[in-house]
């Protein structure tokens, strides 16, 4: 599974990138806003510290307005990936944008019948958002299993993206579906590596050298 970066923090990004966790990064109009920086610096920025993909997403609501906002924010650099929404009018921008070589990911995926004309549309990634689904009392996670399953029949090359990640188990779930990709915050990417028997061990660990009153160093 590949794990994209969901920030427009770069000292964040730089972090994890170093330990080799990041594949990708994905921002959105609200990171941006957390940021607050300039959506077309901090992307440059962004896209120039990662080899992978950096969703950069288009503020239009109106197709043509959308292929703009994509054609400029594509040419910050060669692996911007151009994020639009699943409505109508984004589908329409996606099949334009990706016709002439860009990526798009088409965001705010919460039905597999939505997944479905995205991949028809040629989207590169789709984003069904896992914890939005789950705050309304919905299972996030089946709606990644119905998409890997209609993907797989035909054979689309739409990459699936497990988005609303707020958990670790989020991630293993997503993970074990087989969701192409997960993007999550960093907070939540760190986490994955905590367990209660990891720190117990640890614990034990240390207590019993310290008992040996050697040391390495």
């Amino acid at each position: 599974m590949k794990f994209f970066v969901d920030t427009a923090e770069t000292d964040q990004i730089a972090e994890l990138n170093d330990l080799g966790m990041v594949d990708g990064v994905t921002t959105n109009p609200s990171l941006i806003l957390k940021s607050g920086r300039d959506i077309l610096d901090v992307t440059r920025e962004i896209a120039d510290m990662v080899a992978g993909p950096v969703s950069a997403e288009v503020v239009a609501l109106k197709a043509d307005d959308m292929i703009a906002e994509g054609r400029k924010l594509a040419k910050i650099a060669d692996n911007i990936a151009v994020k639009v929404p699943l409505t109508w009018d984004g589908l329409k921008a996606c099949k334009v944008l990706s016709g002439e070589g860009n990526m798009v990911n088409v965001t705010l995926c919460f039905s597999a019948n939505q997944a479905l004309l995205a991949a028809k549309a040629g989207a590169t990634f789709i984003s069904p958002f896992i914890g939005r689904l789950d705050d309304i009392n919905l299972d996030g996670m089946d709606l990644i299993a119905d998409i890997r399953t209609i993907y797989d029949n035909y054979g689309f090359d739409t990459e699936i993206l497990a988005a609303s990640i707020r958990t670790v188990n989020h991630a293993y779930q997503a993970a074990m579906i087989g969701a192409d990709v997960m993007t999550a915050p960093p907070a939540v990417i760190k986490k994955m590596a905590e367990h209660p028997l990891t720190n117990q061990g640890l614990e034990t660990f240390m207590a019993d050298w310290a008992k040996t009153g050697q040391q390495i160093l």
